[in-house]
């Protein structure tokens, strides 16, 4: 069941990853179809350049292990070149100076800088990324022009709204004590499912929904999709209200 949990975890991870990207990179109908090096080919690397690819990118990954590289799956249609992601000589083999955007997503926060800003600074690479393990490294980072995505802080944010814990599943609290906004992860019979049970007037209402690292405005017509993280607007005397009707099942009126 824990292995179960964990691959749980990785596999929203890499979609978190990958939408945190097509969100910074832009994902309108002129951002598809673009050069992109993803340099690292561990599992978030690899299920990057897998979900990027998908969409119709043109995507090289790059990584100092022929082992790893090989574990791309065959119906990966990018390409790849072995060696280390911050050596200029590889770049250049990974067409960087056509490249629209790079992710460096290896396992080291020291190496995705150095990669990170040998593309921003040497070759121009115009929309860069770095994965980072610190975020106390992040916002410096930031102030380097270097847009990170902290995992550490993602994944201790995932695993406590899992687990249920309060604090982190309520995120503001009124000063009067009388109003909350909260997050809930939606069980799996919500998949599917139109969210109007949870938009209740005077009680708890549907705010927004977190889903792939992506949170957009909610309503009661938004169909619920699995791993979904619902943000509410609730009462506090309502709390224990709201968390039953998140619990039972959904009734058949409230499907659609």
């Amino acid at each position: 069941m824990l292995r179960g949990a964990s691959e749980r975890l990785g596999g929203g991870l890499r979609a978190f990853l990958a939408a945190e990207v097509l969100r910074r990179f832009g994902s309108g109908p002129d951002t598809s179809d673009v050069n992109v090096i993803v340099v690292g080919c561990g599992r978030v690397g690899s299920g990057l350049a897998m979900e990027m690819a998908d969409r119709g990118d043109r995507v090289v990954v790059v990584d100092w292990s022929s082992d790893a590289l090989a574990r791309l799956p065959e119906t990966f249609s990018g390409r790849t070149v072995t060696g280390s992601g911050f050596d200029r000589e590889v770049l250049a083999q990974a067409d960087v100076d056509k490249a629209d955007a790079l992710v460096a997503a290896t396992s080291g926060d020291n190496t995705n800088i150095v990669t990170a800003r040998v593309a921003r600074e040497f070759f121009e690479v115009p929309k860069v990324i770095a994965r980072i393990y610190d975020p106390r490294r992040a916002a410096v980072y930031e102030r380097l022009g270097i847009p990170t995505v902290a995992t550490v802080t993602w994944t201790m944010e995932q695993v406590l709204t899992r687990l249920g814990s309060d604090a982190a599943a309520r995120s503001w609290t009124a000063a009067t004590g009388d109003l909350a906004v909260v997050e809930r992860l939606l069980g799996d019979h919500w998949a599917g499912q139109r969210l109007d049970l949870l938009c209740q007037p005077g009680r708890f209402n549907l705010i927004a929904i977190r889903r792939l690292g992506a949170t957009t405005l909610a309503g009661p017509a938004t169909v619920a999709q699995p791993g979904d993280i619902a943000c509410l607007a609730v009462a506090v005397e309502h709390l224990e209200e709201l968390d039953q009707a998140l619990d039972g099942s959904v009734p058949t009126g409230g499907a659609h």
